[in-house]
Protein backbone atom coordinates (compact mmCIF):
# COMPACT_ATOMS: atom_id res chain seq x y z
CA UNK A 1 0.00 0.00 0.00
CA UNK A 2 1.39 3.62 -0.89
CA UNK A 3 0.04 6.27 1.29
CA UNK A 4 1.12 9.90 1.23
CA UNK A 5 1.77 10.40 5.01
CA UNK A 6 2.91 13.74 4.76
CA UNK A 7 -1.06 14.78 3.48
CA UNK A 8 -2.58 12.35 5.91
CA UNK A 9 -0.38 13.93 8.94
CA UNK A 10 -1.50 17.18 8.02
CA UNK A 11 -4.87 15.83 7.88
CA UNK A 12 -4.62 14.71 11.29
CA UNK A 13 -2.96 17.97 12.33
CA UNK A 14 -5.82 20.18 10.69
CA UNK A 15 -8.55 17.80 12.45
CA UNK A 16 -7.31 17.75 15.62
CA UNK A 17 -4.77 20.32 16.60
CA UNK A 18 -5.69 23.70 18.20
CA UNK A 19 -6.38 26.58 15.80
CA UNK A 20 -3.53 29.02 14.74
CA UNK A 21 -3.70 31.76 12.34
CA UNK A 22 -1.21 29.40 10.47
CA UNK A 23 -3.52 26.12 10.57
CA UNK A 24 -3.74 24.12 7.07
CA UNK A 25 -7.02 23.98 5.91
CA UNK A 26 -8.69 20.36 6.42
CA UNK A 27 -9.40 20.77 2.34
CA UNK A 28 -6.16 21.75 1.56
CA UNK A 29 -3.74 20.35 4.19
CA UNK A 30 -0.15 21.89 2.57
CA UNK A 31 -1.75 25.57 2.20
CA UNK A 32 -0.57 27.73 4.67
CA UNK A 33 2.78 26.05 5.26
CA UNK A 34 4.54 28.64 3.59
CA UNK A 35 3.39 31.16 6.14
CA UNK A 36 5.08 32.39 8.92
CA UNK A 37 4.65 29.75 12.17
CA UNK A 38 3.37 31.27 15.50
CA UNK A 39 4.69 28.80 17.45
CA UNK A 40 8.68 27.96 18.69
CA UNK A 41 9.94 24.55 17.59
CA UNK A 42 11.19 22.39 20.67
CA UNK A 43 12.49 18.90 21.24
CA UNK A 44 13.36 16.93 24.39
CA UNK A 45 15.55 13.87 23.56
CA UNK A 46 18.20 11.29 24.63
CA UNK A 47 20.81 13.30 22.78
CA UNK A 48 24.19 12.91 24.56
CA UNK A 49 24.88 15.90 26.68
CA UNK A 50 28.16 16.35 24.89
CA UNK A 51 26.78 17.16 21.78
CA UNK A 52 29.69 18.30 20.28
CA UNK A 53 31.98 15.07 20.23
CA UNK A 54 29.78 12.45 22.18
CA UNK A 55 28.03 9.30 20.66
CA UNK A 56 25.84 8.46 24.04
CA UNK A 57 22.36 9.11 22.40
CA UNK A 58 20.64 6.85 24.93
CA UNK A 59 19.73 6.11 28.35
CA UNK A 60 19.31 2.78 30.19
CA UNK A 61 17.06 1.90 32.75
CA UNK A 62 17.58 -0.77 35.36
CA UNK A 63 15.43 -3.23 36.52
CA UNK A 64 12.42 -1.91 37.96
CA UNK A 65 13.33 1.62 37.58
CA UNK A 66 12.01 4.37 35.79
CA UNK A 67 13.28 7.01 33.42
CA UNK A 68 12.28 10.54 33.21
CA UNK A 69 12.16 11.70 29.31
CA UNK A 70 10.58 14.81 29.09
CA UNK A 71 9.33 17.50 31.36
CA UNK A 72 8.09 20.33 29.69
CA UNK A 73 6.55 24.02 30.49
CA UNK A 74 3.67 24.97 28.32
CA UNK A 75 1.72 26.40 26.65
CA UNK A 76 2.38 23.74 24.37
CA UNK A 77 1.89 20.78 22.07
CA UNK A 78 3.67 16.97 21.98
CA UNK A 79 3.52 16.70 18.03
CA UNK A 80 5.51 13.47 17.39
CA UNK A 81 7.13 10.86 19.82
CA UNK A 82 9.70 8.48 18.46
CA UNK A 83 11.15 5.27 20.91
CA UNK A 84 13.61 2.96 19.27
CA UNK A 85 14.57 0.18 22.61
CA UNK A 86 17.25 -2.35 23.05
CA UNK A 87 16.25 -4.77 26.08
CA UNK A 88 17.21 -8.36 27.19
CA UNK A 89 14.12 -9.38 28.11
CA UNK A 90 11.36 -11.06 25.43
CA UNK A 91 8.37 -9.42 25.10
CA UNK A 92 9.62 -6.01 26.49
CA UNK A 93 7.78 -4.09 24.95
CA UNK A 94 4.52 -5.30 27.24
CA UNK A 95 6.91 -4.53 30.11
CA UNK A 96 7.89 -0.81 29.67
CA UNK A 97 5.16 1.12 30.77
CA UNK A 98 4.79 5.15 29.20
CA UNK A 99 3.29 7.01 31.12
CA UNK A 100 1.92 11.04 30.03
CA UNK A 101 1.33 13.46 33.15
CA UNK A 102 -0.59 17.04 31.78
CA UNK A 103 -0.58 20.48 33.76
CA UNK A 104 0.64 18.66 37.58
CA UNK A 105 -1.72 15.99 37.68
CA UNK A 106 -0.93 13.14 40.17
CA UNK A 107 -2.34 10.54 37.88
CA UNK A 108 -1.43 10.23 34.68
CA UNK A 109 -3.56 10.51 31.58
CA UNK A 110 -1.44 8.06 29.38
CA UNK A 111 -0.73 4.93 30.92
CA UNK A 112 -0.07 2.16 28.89
CA UNK A 113 2.85 -0.86 28.20
CA UNK A 114 4.83 0.87 25.18
CA UNK A 115 4.55 -1.83 22.70
CA UNK A 116 0.24 -1.45 22.93
CA UNK A 117 0.03 2.54 22.41
CA UNK A 118 2.42 2.14 19.87
CA UNK A 119 -0.34 -0.40 17.98
CA UNK A 120 1.11 -3.80 18.47
CA UNK A 121 0.20 -5.74 21.57
CA UNK A 122 1.71 -9.03 22.99
CA UNK A 123 5.11 -7.44 23.50
CA UNK A 124 5.61 -8.35 19.75
CA UNK A 125 7.78 -6.29 17.28
CA UNK A 126 5.63 -5.90 13.98
CA UNK A 127 5.64 -3.27 11.76
CA UNK A 128 2.77 -1.52 9.87
CA UNK A 129 1.45 1.90 8.72
CA UNK A 130 -1.40 4.09 10.27
CA UNK A 131 -2.26 7.60 9.85
CA UNK A 132 -1.31 8.29 13.81
CA UNK A 133 0.97 6.10 14.10
CA UNK A 134 3.89 4.12 12.17
CA UNK A 135 6.36 1.42 13.39
CA UNK A 136 9.12 0.15 10.92
CA UNK A 137 12.74 -1.56 11.23
CA UNK A 138 10.69 -5.03 11.83
CA UNK A 139 9.10 -3.45 14.33
CA UNK A 140 12.06 -1.47 16.23
CA UNK A 141 11.10 1.92 15.45
CA UNK A 142 8.35 3.46 16.84
CA UNK A 143 6.80 6.85 15.97
CA UNK A 144 3.38 8.54 17.31
CA UNK A 145 1.83 11.88 15.36
CA UNK A 146 -1.31 11.99 18.32
CA UNK A 147 -1.16 15.93 18.63
CA UNK A 148 -1.12 16.11 22.60
CA UNK A 149 -1.46 19.91 23.82
CA UNK A 150 -0.83 20.64 27.11
CA UNK A 151 -1.48 24.12 29.16
CA UNK A 152 1.03 24.25 32.14
CA UNK A 153 3.22 21.22 32.01
CA UNK A 154 4.07 17.94 30.51
CA UNK A 155 6.06 15.12 32.38
CA UNK A 156 6.73 11.76 30.21
CA UNK A 157 7.94 8.78 32.11
CA UNK A 158 8.80 5.15 30.80
CA UNK A 159 9.12 2.16 33.59
CA UNK A 160 11.02 -0.76 33.54
CA UNK A 161 8.65 -3.33 34.80
CA UNK A 162 10.95 -6.39 34.22
CA UNK A 163 13.87 -7.90 36.07
CA UNK A 164 16.30 -7.02 33.19
CA UNK A 165 17.97 -3.91 32.45
CA UNK A 166 17.31 -2.42 29.27
CA UNK A 167 20.31 -1.45 28.14
CA UNK A 168 19.13 1.35 25.61
CA UNK A 169 15.99 3.60 25.37
CA UNK A 170 16.40 6.32 22.37
CA UNK A 171 13.67 8.68 22.15
CA UNK A 172 12.77 11.98 20.82
CA UNK A 173 9.48 14.15 22.22
CA UNK A 174 9.13 16.50 19.29
CA UNK A 175 6.41 19.79 20.48
CA UNK A 176 5.72 23.01 20.07
CA UNK A 177 5.93 26.17 22.27
CA UNK A 178 2.89 28.31 21.82
CA UNK A 179 2.09 31.47 23.41
CA UNK A 180 -1.44 30.41 24.28
CA UNK A 181 -3.89 27.06 23.53
CA UNK A 182 -7.56 27.56 22.36
CA UNK A 183 -10.01 27.16 25.38
CA UNK A 184 -11.75 24.35 23.59
CA UNK A 185 -7.95 22.30 23.63
CA UNK A 186 -8.62 19.03 25.39
CA UNK A 187 -5.66 16.33 26.62
CA UNK A 188 -5.40 13.68 25.15
CA UNK A 189 -5.69 10.34 26.95
CA UNK A 190 -4.44 6.81 26.60
CA UNK A 191 -5.44 3.67 29.41
CA UNK A 192 -4.84 0.08 28.61
CA UNK A 193 -6.79 -2.85 30.52
CA UNK A 194 -6.99 -6.52 30.16
CA UNK A 195 -9.45 -10.00 31.14
CA UNK A 196 -6.85 -12.86 30.98
CA UNK A 197 -9.48 -14.57 30.43
CA UNK A 198 -12.84 -13.03 29.54
CA UNK A 199 -15.24 -12.88 32.09
CA UNK A 200 -17.81 -15.01 31.12
CA UNK A 201 -21.89 -13.13 31.42
CA UNK A 202 -20.93 -9.55 30.92
CA UNK A 203 -19.17 -7.93 27.64
CA UNK A 204 -15.37 -6.52 27.57
CA UNK A 205 -15.22 -3.39 28.70
CA UNK A 206 -12.87 -0.71 26.68
CA UNK A 207 -13.60 2.61 28.03
CA UNK A 208 -15.76 4.11 31.06
CA UNK A 209 -15.36 7.73 31.01
CA UNK A 210 -15.96 10.50 32.87
CA UNK A 211 -16.38 14.09 31.37
CA UNK A 212 -16.36 16.06 28.55
CA UNK A 213 -14.34 14.86 25.33
CA UNK A 214 -14.82 12.80 21.94
CA UNK A 215 -13.47 9.02 21.69
CA UNK A 216 -10.59 8.74 18.85
CA UNK A 217 -9.73 4.87 18.77
CA UNK A 218 -9.33 1.43 20.11
CA UNK A 219 -6.58 -1.26 19.67
CA UNK A 220 -7.40 -4.70 20.24
CA UNK A 221 -5.21 -7.54 21.49
CA UNK A 222 -6.47 -11.69 21.56
CA UNK A 223 -4.64 -14.60 22.29
CA UNK A 224 -6.21 -17.58 21.42
CA UNK A 225 -7.45 -20.08 24.68
CA UNK A 226 -8.93 -22.77 21.84
CA UNK A 227 -9.49 -22.43 18.12
CA UNK A 228 -12.05 -21.26 16.35
CA UNK A 229 -13.24 -17.41 15.71
CA UNK A 230 -13.29 -14.80 18.38
CA UNK A 231 -14.56 -11.83 16.02
CA UNK A 232 -19.13 -12.24 16.19
CA UNK A 233 -18.60 -9.55 19.19
CA UNK A 234 -20.58 -6.54 18.48
CA UNK A 235 -19.72 -3.37 20.12
CA UNK A 236 -21.66 -0.61 21.77
CA UNK A 237 -21.22 3.13 23.01
CA UNK A 238 -23.61 4.30 25.29
CA UNK A 239 -23.38 8.41 25.60
CA UNK A 240 -24.11 10.52 28.22
CA UNK A 241 -25.10 7.85 30.95
CA UNK A 242 -27.67 6.56 28.14
CA UNK A 243 -28.86 2.61 28.91
CA UNK A 244 -29.23 1.73 25.04
CA UNK A 245 -26.21 1.77 23.04
CA UNK A 246 -26.69 4.69 20.56
CA UNK A 247 -24.11 3.30 18.67
CA UNK A 248 -24.18 -0.66 18.50
CA UNK A 249 -22.17 -2.85 15.76
CA UNK A 250 -22.55 -6.38 13.95
CA UNK A 251 -19.03 -7.81 14.77
CA UNK A 252 -15.94 -7.40 16.05
CA UNK A 253 -13.94 -7.71 12.30
CA UNK A 254 -17.22 -5.35 11.16
CA UNK A 255 -16.44 -2.45 14.04
CA UNK A 256 -12.81 -2.64 12.72
CA UNK A 257 -13.73 -1.78 9.20
CA UNK A 258 -12.76 -5.08 7.93
CA UNK A 259 -15.36 -8.07 6.85
CA UNK A 260 -15.57 -11.93 6.39
CA UNK A 261 -12.74 -12.49 9.22
CA UNK A 262 -9.26 -10.83 9.51
CA UNK A 263 -6.13 -11.16 7.91
CA UNK A 264 -3.05 -8.82 8.23
CA UNK A 265 -3.24 -5.67 6.63
CA UNK A 266 -3.21 -1.96 7.65
CA UNK A 267 -4.02 1.33 6.82
CA UNK A 268 -4.49 4.82 7.54
CA UNK A 269 -7.69 4.21 10.21
CA UNK A 270 -7.77 0.92 10.53
CA UNK A 271 -5.62 -2.66 10.47
CA UNK A 272 -4.85 -6.05 11.79
CA UNK A 273 -1.15 -5.64 11.83
CA UNK A 274 -0.50 -8.91 13.51
CA UNK A 275 -2.61 -11.80 12.95
CA UNK A 276 -1.53 -15.31 13.53
CA UNK A 277 -4.91 -17.50 12.88
CA UNK A 278 -7.70 -18.94 14.14
CA UNK A 279 -5.60 -21.65 15.88
CA UNK A 280 -5.11 -21.94 19.55
CA UNK A 281 -2.02 -19.85 20.73
CA UNK A 282 -2.86 -17.72 17.59
CA UNK A 283 -2.49 -13.90 18.41
CA UNK A 284 -4.26 -10.95 16.63
CA UNK A 285 -3.74 -6.99 17.12
CA UNK A 286 -6.32 -4.95 15.47
CA UNK A 287 -6.98 -0.80 15.65
CA UNK A 288 -9.66 1.54 14.52
CA UNK A 289 -8.72 4.95 14.96
CA UNK A 290 -12.15 7.41 14.74
CA UNK A 291 -10.21 10.37 12.68
CA UNK A 292 -12.69 10.74 10.34
CA UNK A 293 -15.80 9.98 13.22
CA UNK A 294 -15.01 10.84 16.59
CA UNK A 295 -17.32 9.81 19.52
CA UNK A 296 -18.24 13.20 21.51
CA UNK A 297 -19.94 12.77 24.82
CA UNK A 298 -20.76 15.91 26.59
CA UNK A 299 -20.87 13.91 30.60
CA UNK A 300 -19.84 10.21 30.46
CA UNK A 301 -19.23 7.53 27.88
CA UNK A 302 -18.61 3.33 28.12
CA UNK A 303 -17.80 1.68 25.51
CA UNK A 304 -18.20 -2.34 25.33
CA UNK A 305 -17.46 -5.07 22.78
CA UNK A 306 -18.57 -8.62 23.32
CA UNK A 307 -16.70 -11.69 23.29
CA UNK A 308 -18.13 -13.79 21.60
CA UNK A 309 -17.63 -16.65 17.98
CA UNK A 310 -17.27 -19.82 17.41
CA UNK A 311 -17.01 -22.91 19.16
CA UNK A 312 -16.18 -26.77 18.40
CA UNK A 313 -16.98 -29.01 21.47
CA UNK A 314 -15.42 -32.01 22.34
CA UNK A 315 -18.69 -34.24 21.81
CA UNK A 316 -18.16 -32.62 17.73
CA UNK A 317 -20.96 -30.07 17.79
CA UNK A 318 -19.94 -26.42 17.45
CA UNK A 319 -22.26 -23.17 18.53
CA UNK A 320 -20.86 -20.14 15.73
CA UNK A 321 -21.96 -17.37 18.11
CA UNK A 322 -20.89 -17.91 21.92
CA UNK A 323 -18.92 -16.37 24.66
CA UNK A 324 -15.19 -17.17 24.52
CA UNK A 325 -12.71 -17.25 26.90
CA UNK A 326 -9.42 -16.05 24.94
CA UNK A 327 -7.28 -13.43 26.80
CA UNK A 328 -8.09 -9.71 26.19
CA UNK A 329 -6.22 -6.88 26.33
CA UNK A 330 -6.52 -3.01 24.73
CA UNK A 331 -5.77 0.53 24.37
CA UNK A 332 -8.94 3.19 24.30
CA UNK A 333 -7.51 6.62 23.20
CA UNK A 334 -9.67 10.01 23.78
CA UNK A 335 -9.39 13.17 24.52
CA UNK A 336 -11.10 15.28 27.27
CA UNK A 337 -11.18 18.01 29.55
CA UNK A 338 -9.72 17.55 33.01
CA UNK A 339 -10.18 16.47 35.21
CA UNK A 340 -10.42 12.50 34.33
CA UNK A 341 -12.07 9.64 35.77
CA UNK A 342 -9.98 7.55 38.15
CA UNK A 343 -8.85 4.51 36.22
CA UNK A 344 -8.44 1.14 37.96
CA UNK A 345 -4.55 0.03 38.84
CA UNK A 346 -2.47 -1.03 36.03
CA UNK A 347 -1.58 -5.01 36.15
CA UNK A 348 2.16 -5.19 36.87
CA UNK A 349 4.47 -5.90 33.77
CA UNK A 350 4.71 -9.99 33.73
CA UNK A 351 0.67 -10.13 34.90
CA UNK A 352 0.61 -7.95 31.21
CA UNK A 353 1.85 -11.06 29.20
CA UNK A 354 -0.88 -13.91 28.31
CA UNK A 355 1.61 -16.46 28.09
CA UNK A 356 4.64 -17.45 29.71
CA UNK A 357 7.65 -18.08 27.70
CA UNK A 358 10.75 -21.07 28.20
CA UNK A 359 13.76 -21.27 26.21
CA UNK A 360 13.93 -25.38 26.24
CA UNK A 361 17.27 -25.61 24.23
CA UNK A 362 19.95 -23.46 23.17
CA UNK A 363 21.56 -24.29 20.01
CA UNK A 364 25.39 -23.73 20.61
CA UNK A 365 25.07 -25.03 24.08
CA UNK A 366 23.63 -28.31 22.89
CA UNK A 367 26.95 -29.31 20.22
CA UNK A 368 28.27 -31.00 22.56
CA UNK A 369 26.13 -33.57 23.36
CA UNK A 370 24.28 -33.50 19.98
CA UNK A 371 23.63 -36.55 17.56
CA UNK A 372 24.29 -35.86 13.74
CA UNK A 373 25.46 -37.73 10.72
CA UNK A 374 28.67 -37.58 9.76
CA UNK A 375 29.07 -34.17 8.71
CA UNK A 376 30.71 -31.11 10.36
CA UNK A 377 28.86 -29.68 13.69
CA UNK A 378 30.32 -26.57 15.89
CA UNK A 379 29.49 -23.53 17.66
CA UNK A 380 29.47 -20.76 15.53
CA UNK A 381 29.96 -16.99 16.05
CA UNK A 382 27.61 -15.10 14.60
CA UNK A 383 24.79 -11.57 15.48
CA UNK A 384 21.71 -11.92 16.27
CA UNK A 385 21.12 -15.35 18.12
CA UNK A 386 21.34 -16.30 21.85
CA UNK A 387 25.16 -15.08 23.05
CA UNK A 388 25.74 -14.13 19.52
CA UNK A 389 26.47 -17.98 18.81
CA UNK A 390 24.39 -21.06 17.41
CA UNK A 391 24.72 -24.37 16.21
CA UNK A 392 26.11 -25.06 12.84
CA UNK A 393 25.71 -27.87 10.85
CA UNK A 394 27.12 -27.91 7.46
CA UNK A 395 26.38 -30.72 5.32
CA UNK A 396 26.96 -30.65 1.09
CA UNK A 397 24.08 -32.28 0.22
CA UNK A 398 20.68 -34.09 1.38
CA UNK A 399 20.19 -36.65 4.05
CA UNK A 400 22.27 -35.10 6.87
CA UNK A 401 20.50 -35.13 10.32
CA UNK A 402 21.26 -33.56 13.88
CA UNK A 403 19.53 -34.91 17.18
CA UNK A 404 19.21 -32.13 19.97
CA UNK A 405 17.69 -33.59 23.49
CA UNK A 406 15.79 -31.91 26.14
CA UNK A 407 14.02 -32.05 29.13
CA UNK A 408 10.98 -30.73 31.15
CA UNK A 409 10.35 -31.20 34.57
CA UNK A 410 6.55 -31.91 34.70
CA UNK A 411 4.00 -32.11 32.30
CA UNK A 412 3.38 -28.90 29.95
CA UNK A 413 0.96 -27.75 26.91
CA UNK A 414 1.77 -25.08 24.90
CA UNK A 415 2.83 -23.47 21.63
CA UNK A 416 6.18 -24.39 20.44
CA UNK A 417 8.60 -22.17 18.40
CA UNK A 418 12.09 -22.90 17.16
CA UNK A 419 14.56 -19.69 16.32
CA UNK A 420 16.77 -20.34 13.09
CA UNK A 421 19.55 -18.21 11.14
CA UNK A 422 18.22 -17.64 7.73
CA UNK A 423 20.99 -17.31 4.74
CA UNK A 424 21.65 -17.73 1.37
CA UNK A 425 23.50 -21.06 1.87
CA UNK A 426 21.10 -22.65 3.92
CA UNK A 427 18.80 -25.61 3.25
CA UNK A 428 15.13 -26.94 3.30
CA UNK A 429 14.84 -28.82 7.09
CA UNK A 430 12.26 -31.56 8.39
CA UNK A 431 12.01 -30.72 11.78
CA UNK A 432 10.59 -34.07 14.10
CA UNK A 433 9.86 -33.85 17.79
CA UNK A 434 10.49 -37.88 19.33
CA UNK A 435 9.90 -38.64 15.63
CA UNK A 436 6.53 -37.07 14.75
CA UNK A 437 7.43 -34.69 12.16
CA UNK A 438 6.09 -31.07 12.85
CA UNK A 439 7.21 -28.91 10.32
CA UNK A 440 9.19 -28.17 7.15
CA UNK A 441 11.00 -25.44 6.91
CA UNK A 442 12.90 -23.31 4.33
CA UNK A 443 16.06 -21.67 5.48
CA UNK A 444 17.20 -19.58 2.71
CA UNK A 445 17.50 -15.94 2.97
CA UNK A 446 19.47 -13.68 0.47
CA UNK A 447 20.72 -11.91 4.06
CA UNK A 448 21.23 -13.45 7.81
CA UNK A 449 18.29 -13.52 9.35
CA UNK A 450 17.10 -14.88 12.54
CA UNK A 451 13.28 -15.89 12.50
CA UNK A 452 11.25 -17.73 14.76
CA UNK A 453 9.00 -20.73 13.34
CA UNK A 454 5.72 -21.96 15.02
CA UNK A 455 5.42 -25.44 15.63
CA UNK A 456 2.18 -25.97 17.30
CA UNK A 457 0.57 -26.59 20.05
CA UNK A 458 2.40 -29.29 21.69
CA UNK A 459 1.79 -31.35 24.93
CA UNK A 460 5.25 -32.51 26.52
CA UNK A 461 5.27 -35.53 29.21
CA UNK A 462 7.59 -34.71 31.79
CA UNK A 463 11.06 -36.15 30.94
CA UNK A 464 13.37 -36.46 28.00
CA UNK A 465 12.35 -35.69 24.28
CA UNK A 466 14.12 -35.25 21.14
CA UNK A 467 13.98 -33.02 18.83
CA UNK A 468 15.22 -33.64 15.42
CA UNK A 469 16.63 -32.03 11.97
CA UNK A 470 16.22 -33.96 8.58
CA UNK A 471 18.00 -31.97 5.60
CA UNK A 472 15.43 -32.36 2.56
CA UNK A 473 17.24 -30.44 -0.02
CA UNK A 474 17.58 -26.91 -0.80
CA UNK A 475 15.56 -23.95 -2.44
CA UNK A 476 16.47 -22.83 -6.10
CA UNK A 477 17.99 -19.85 -4.89
CA UNK A 478 19.99 -21.33 -1.95
CA UNK A 479 24.21 -21.83 -2.54
CA UNK A 480 24.17 -24.55 0.22
CA UNK A 481 22.81 -26.84 2.45
CA UNK A 482 23.48 -26.06 5.98
CA UNK A 483 21.67 -25.25 9.43
CA UNK A 484 21.55 -22.82 12.38
CA UNK A 485 19.66 -23.84 15.32
CA UNK A 486 19.51 -21.21 17.84
CA UNK A 487 16.86 -21.98 20.34
CA UNK A 488 13.56 -23.95 21.20
CA UNK A 489 11.10 -22.04 22.73
CA UNK A 490 7.44 -23.12 24.48
CA UNK A 491 5.12 -20.50 25.60
CA UNK A 492 2.57 -21.35 27.99
CA UNK A 493 -0.61 -19.23 28.25
CA UNK A 494 -1.44 -18.11 31.53
CA UNK A 495 -4.60 -19.33 31.21
CA UNK A 496 -6.05 -23.24 30.34
CA UNK A 497 -9.63 -23.94 30.16
CA UNK A 498 -9.73 -27.06 33.25
CA UNK A 499 -9.88 -30.60 30.53
CA UNK A 500 -13.47 -31.35 31.91
CA UNK A 501 -15.09 -27.99 30.96
CA UNK A 502 -16.06 -26.96 27.72
CA UNK A 503 -17.53 -23.17 26.69
CA UNK A 504 -21.04 -24.28 27.12
CA UNK A 505 -20.06 -25.34 30.87
CA UNK A 506 -18.95 -21.58 31.67
CA UNK A 507 -21.53 -20.08 30.59
CA UNK A 508 -23.83 -18.33 32.81
CA UNK A 509 -27.11 -19.83 32.68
Amino acid sequence: MKTNHALLLACLWAGLAPASPAQSSPGDPLSGLEKLKPFEAMRASSSDPNWKNGNADARPIAPHGTLTLAELQGPGVITHLWFTIAHEAPNYSRLLTLRIYWDGEEQPSVECPIGDFFGIGHGVDQSFISLPIRVSSEGRARNCYWPMPFRRSARITVENESGQRCQAFYYYVDWQKHPALPEDSAYFHAMYRQEHPCVMGRNYLLADLAGRGHYVGTIQSVYHVSPGWYGEGDDFFFIDGETEPRLRGTGTEDYFCDAWGFRQQDGPFYGTPLWEGYGTGDRSTAYRFHIPDPVPFSKSLRVEIEHKGSQTFPDGKGNGFIERDDLMSSVALWYQLEPHKPWPALPAGPDRLPYRERVLAVGHRSVAAARHSDHPIEVQSVGGVTDNKQLFFTPGGPGAWVEVEFAVEQDVVGDLSARFLHAKDYGIYKILLNGRELAVLDLYDANLNPKPHRLGQQELKAGKHVLRFEGTGKGRDAKGYFLGFDTLNLRVPVYARPAHKDLRDLQVK
